[in-house]
């Protein structure tokens, strides 16, 4: 795996003048307390928190919790439990900094937060998904006293969401160190408002603070390195920013023979912000982004730097699975890569702001995305009645601020989306007017990515008669392919994309055969906690399971949108929970078997103990080849071939008794960073190796050397077993357990047992 991602978890970015540090930018996630249930006076200074949990965040304390179908959850939050959580950390400031402003930057609070700094309260925020900025300057000490800041989390009021959650500071938190005059948090926008294969302009616009008591005339330089870090080109500019006041400045810079940023060459380049006074630099910003230039088109769909690119593309929620809400970068890096290996090449984050880490990925992955701020405006959604609808009113207009500015030089976002199936009546005044007043703040602060919303019943509501449907730059509806393209005839000129599609074959083929439909996005890429009727706790219809388990969708997924050669078999059983099988085991004895081929080659060919058992052609409408035949034990196998030529293969053979267990690492380094974790599978085998899927049995694991077992889980959309544990009932024959160091370097050792199977180890070598 790639290391994509590390530049961007350094613990203090600074530049460094003659020796001297102008802006400082530190992670403080070591050593917090915290507390389950509220307190009286926790924000207090003189409170004793001695017997407090001791912790390091991010951290997720619902998904630490039990299942249970009485949880106030419900279905939206998985069952799993929430409430209220304390946090409180010592904090001592450096003589030298007393003169600097001092903020600090909590990247997620789910949800309610307040927060105090010595007992002063800083402020409250309901939204869970956007960082909180505050001001410490005023509050604190430099003498060498203990600074105590509190956050608390309050999850009381539920249900909340229509899907899990997660409770408390579940992302990085940060102190920004920097003069009194200082450049606006993600202040500096970085725009290509020119660009194409031979020249690019490169625009800047900084915004600029100044929090001292005397205006300042200041020197504004922007230099920009290429993609390998060879610097190109500076432009300085002067400035004078008043007391209390805010000043832009605004540059550009002229590329030639740019290196475009694209889905196959994800070309990032870096522009560095100072911000000087006679002579000295007093503060700095580091910015990447890409040059590129794409459009909408309403006959041809989307077109990418020249290119006309059909978006092949799958939703996500923000949990990870087992590690909840609290989602290292690694985990979405792994789970990218598997999106990639069935032909995405499009997420859509459904449906709030993600992790910073989400965004720098799909940036360097060459990954397109529909970056989407809510799901309810001020009407309340089933199962969710106690949602963001309650505090959309007062706070909308704060929180897209945030969640953009913070993300809008990200060359990755091609769409924004104001709403997900948002039930509020647009065709009122009050809703049309909500509407308008958001598209106008989104055009305000990024006018450079056109707008969508994911329009539910578009038909039914009359969205696409009452003229609402052309306020929207493309026009993204939920599920119903026909419909939209049925709406795009109706009126020439619009542009359209699904912006939510069922993994099904018909809504592929429309997407597939209509040019003007710009492309899908799955719902979803990956199994998600919540939306589930118990005894269900996750959802289930995904392309991979929650921890990145291949299922029959995403083999069928591989075979429309890849074009290396590809074949695979699954078994279906409609008696079964899981009606496609990936072995040739059954559970029971059964007398027929039914097989599907998902394959993107030309002809295939199944074998049954080296007996043909006929070709076939793979069919126009993407259908998957299938057969019906005796059951036999033994071994299957399909051939694919193009042009007559053998170029895929993929075989079952029938599990004999379980023998033993084997335990595989995806990778044998561990680095240490929270960001970085291992996955550890542990299989049922028989004594030739072949998986046993039917053998329901613990798997315990335990741990020794510089890591820690982070989450254990066996991927069943029934279990209600713990995460935070050492042992899981296998599901299929697997259990996995997600593996973190601790120290720096050292060994690491993983050992896995069963009842009457022994055990099974491996060994991570830690890197610092």
């Amino acid at each position: 795996m790639k290391k994509l991602f590390l530049f961007f978890w350094i613990v203090s970015l600074s530049i460094s003048v003659s020796g001297q540090q102008v802006s400082k930018t530190t992670r403080i996630d070591k050593d917090w307390r915290f507390h389950l249930g509220d307190v009286e006076n926790g924000q207090l200074v003189a409170f004793n928190d001695g017997d407090w949990r001791k912790l390091d965040v991010p951290h997720d304390w619902s998904i630490e919790g039990e299942y249970d179908s009485l949880a106030i959850t419900k279905r939206g939050g998985g069952y799993l439990p929430a409430g209220m959580g304390w946090y409180r950390k010592s904090i001592v400031f450096p003589e030298s900094d007393a003169n600097k402003r001092i903020f600090i930057e909590l990247g997620g609070v789910m949800a309610n937060s307040d927060v105090w700094i010595n007992g002063y309260h800083l402020g409250h925020h309901p939204f869970g998904y956007v960082p909180l900025l505050y001001d410490l300057t005023d509050y604190i000490t430099f003498d060498g006293k203990l600074n105590i800041l509190a956050v608390r989390a309050d999850n009381t009021l539920q249900p909340a969401s229509r899907w899990y959650t997660g409770a408390g500071i579940y992302r990085h938190v940060e102190l920004i160190t920097v003069d009194p005059t200082h450049f606006e948090r993600y202040g500096v926008f970085i725009t290509t408002p020119e660009a194409s294969h031979e020249k690019a302009t490169v625009a800047i616009q900084a915004s600029i603070v100044n929090q001292s008591q005397v205006g300042r005339t200041l020197q504004v330089q922007t230099t920009i390195s290429s993609p390998m870090g060879k610097s190109l080109k500076s432009e300085s500019t002067s400035i004078t920013v008043k007391a209390g006041q805010t000043a832009v400045c605004e540059q550009t810079i002229a590329v030639t023979s740019p290196e475009l940023w694209d889905i196959d060459a994800p070309n990032i380049y870096t522009a560095v912000t100072t911000l000087s006074e006679n002579g000295k630099v007093i503060d700095d910003q580091t910015n990447t982004f890409g040059i590129r230039y794409f459009s909408f088109e309403s006959e041809t769909g989307f077109w990418l730097n020249g290119r006309n690119i059909k978006l092949l593309g799958a939703c996500v929620h923000h949990d990870g699975g087992a590690v909840g809400s609290a989602v290292p970068a690694s985990v979405w890096e792994r789970r990218f890569e598997q999106l990639k290996a069935v032909g995405c090449n499009a997420i859509r984050g459904a449906h709030a702001p993600m992790d910073p880490a989400f965004y720098e990925l799909c940036n360097r992955m060459g990954l397109l995305l529909l970056d989407e701020v809510f799901d309810t405006w001020t009407s309340a959604k089933p199962n969710g009645e106690k949602a963001y609808n309650l505090y959309f009113p007062d706070w909308w207009a704060i929180d897209i601020e945030i969640a953009l500015k913070r993300v809008r030089n990200h060359p990755s976002i091609i769409l924004y989306s104001l709403g997900n199936e948002i039930r509020d009546d647009v065709n009122s005044v009050n809703g049309r007017q909500r509407f308008l007043n958001l598209r106008n703040l989104t055009k305000s602060i990024d006018s450079t990515r056109p707008l969508t919303m994911a329009l539910f019943r578009a038909k039914m509501m009359g969205l696409y008669e009452n003229g609402f449907s052309e306020m929207l730059d493309v026009i993204g509806q939920n599920y119903a392919e026909t419909a939209l393209v049925d709406a795009w005839s109706e009126k020439p000129g619009r542009k359209i994309i699904g912006t939510e599609n069922t993994p099904s074959r018909s809504g592929w083929l429309v997407a597939r055969d209509t040019p003007a439909y710009a492309g899908m996005f799955i719902w979803t890429g990956f199994d998600y906690l919540g939306e589930a009727d118990w005894p269900k706790i996750s959802w289930s219809e995904a392309l991979f399971d929650r921890n990145g388990g291949w299922k029959h969708s995403s083999w069928e997924r591989q075979s429309w949108w890849t074009d290396k050669p590809m074949a695979h078999i699954v078994r279906r059983d409609t008696t079964l929970r899981a009606n496609w099988l990936d072995d040739w085991t059954p559970a029971s004895p059964i007398d027929t078997a039914f097989v599907d081929v998902y394959s993107n080659c030309e002809e295939v060919e199944l074998y049954l103990n080296g007996k043909s058992l006929g070709k076939q052609l793979t069919p126009e409408d993407d259908a998957p080849n299938s057969w019906k035949m005796i059951y036999a034990p033994g071994t299957i196998k399909v051939i694919g071939r193009n042009g007559g030529k053998d170029v895929a293969v993929h075989e079952h053979t029938t599990a004999k008794k379980p023998a033993k267990l084997v335990l595989e690492a995806e990778k044998s380094e561990l680095i240490n960073d929270w960001e970085e974790v291992v996955y550890v599978t542990a299989t049922i085998v028989d004594k030739n190796g072949i998986r046993c899927p039917n053998t329901p049995t613990k798997i315990k694991f335990d741990i020794s050397g510089p890591g820690e077992i982070v989450s254990v889980d066996n991927s069943d959309n029934f279990s209600h077993e713990k995460y935070k544990t050492t042992e899981k009932t296998n599901y299929k024959g697997r259990v996995l357990a997600i593996i973190r160091a601790t120290a720096p370097s050292g060994k690491v050792t993983l050992r896995a047992s069963a009842p009457g199977l022994g055990s099974s180890q491996v060994v991570l070598n830690v890197k610092q």
